[in-house]
């Protein structure tokens, strides 16, 4: 077979249209694609023993210490039911934020698939503190309670939200302190470090975290993301959970190689960076329509707002987005890798339409 011969695969979308749904709606960076085609051709073991998943361990050492292991997985769900096993014991339990994506968006996976319980705390700002996390530990000796083994926060939060690097050092701490551990969940890992400018082992190995999700197909990968053990004495067996959760890929390459490019070179920060951007200018331009209420701080990709119901309708008929709480009007828009300006002015421009109307 000819590598080069063209494809009978017809386009079925209008490349020009954008939303503001998720920045899971992009498509993937020319410079993955491009590192795509240069994994393919030839064999190499199958099961991550390919020269790529390698060169990929030396770039998540640079990242994020001598330490650290990177094992490619599918998705972001898998990821996070992985990491927490391999975290804690049949009877184990993780304390979260009550609006946390383990909770809310991964459709009972820790518990049904991880058989692990999540202790949830009500948050402002998506946020976990010491004082909050007090709220679920405790039992640890009582047989009728499932025992609060880890705390996972996310980072950055389901609300936009940014934790700073003490932030996460005095949680850690506190966990530790108490003979839990944690996993952050990092599905926008890249985001939060450009919000903070700062490398991604100052709000993580360095900070006491001992086990991370690192998020890559929102931030422009095709597809896949990695459990990233920090803390190798933190958890055992890495490589039989990751075949038991259904997230060993055999072809394991093409996951390895859309890591490498993102993290080989600036690629990661540059994408974070422009949807930050994005976020900012659209959050600047919404606050001077009249009866529009930006709900938390813009410190990432997502803007949340307050408007009327029937604007929100309206405007979901021009632009894609969601409610994030109907009953109060409250939704969410996303600014992705791809976003540009003129996305944003137009999006604007509707937006201020119908509120006119």
């Amino acid at each position: 077979m000819n590598p080069t011969q063209k494809t009978d695969a017809k386009r079925h979308h209008d490349p020009e249209v954008r939303g503001f749904a998720s920045d899971n709606y992009a498509g993937a960076h020319p410079e993955i694609l491009a590192a795509l085609a240069v994994a393919n051709g030839g064999h190499q073991i199958a099961y991550g023993e390919d020269d790529y998943t390698a060169h990929l361990q030396q770039l998540i050492r640079a990242h994020f210490g001598a330490s650290a292991e990177a094992f490619p997985v599918f998705n972001g769900t898998g990821a996070n039911v992985t990491a927490l096993q391999a975290l804690t014991d049949r009877w184990g339990a993780v304390i979260c934020a009550e609006s946390a994506h383990i909770n809310v968006d991964e459709g009972g996976a820790p518990e049904r698939v991880g058989s692990i319980k999540l202790l949830t705390v009500p948050t402002p700002d998506g946020k976990l503190t010491p004082e909050l996390i007090d709220r679920q530990a405790f039992g640890w000796d009582d047989e009728h309670r499932a025992m609060p083994q880890v705390v996972s926060i996310t980072q950055n939060t389901e609300l936009g939200t940014v934790y700073t690097p003490e932030e996460i050092r005095a949680i850690c701490d506190h966990a530790h302190e108490r003979g839990m551990k944690v996993h952050l969940d990092g599905a926008r890992i890249a985001n939060a470090a450009a919000s903070l400018d700062v490398p991604l082992r100052t709000f993580t190995s360095r900070a006491g975290v001992d086990i991370l999700s690192f998020g890559g197909t929102k931030n422009g990968m095709l597809f896949g993301e990695a459990v990233v053990v920090l803390n190798p004495d933190a958890v055992s067996h890495m490589k039989h959970l990751r075949k038991l959760s259904m997230q060993l890929a055999s072809k394991m390459r093409f996951v390895s190689v859309q890591l490498e490019a993102l993290l080989a070179k600036d690629l990661w920060l540059r994408n974070a960076r422009h949807s930050n951007e994005m976020a900012q200018r659209l959050a600047e331009g919404v606050r001077s329509v009249h009866g529009v209420e930006i709900l938390h701080e813009v410190q990432a990709n997502a803007v949340f707002a307050r408007l009327p119901h029937d604007v929100s309708r309206r405007l979901m008929e021009r632009y894609r987005f969601y409610f994030w709480d109907e009953a109060a009007g409250d939704v969410r828009w996303m600014c992705s890798f791809d976003t540009t300006e003129d996305d944003v002015d137009s999006f604007l421009a509707a937006l201020k339409e119908e509120m006119a109307r």
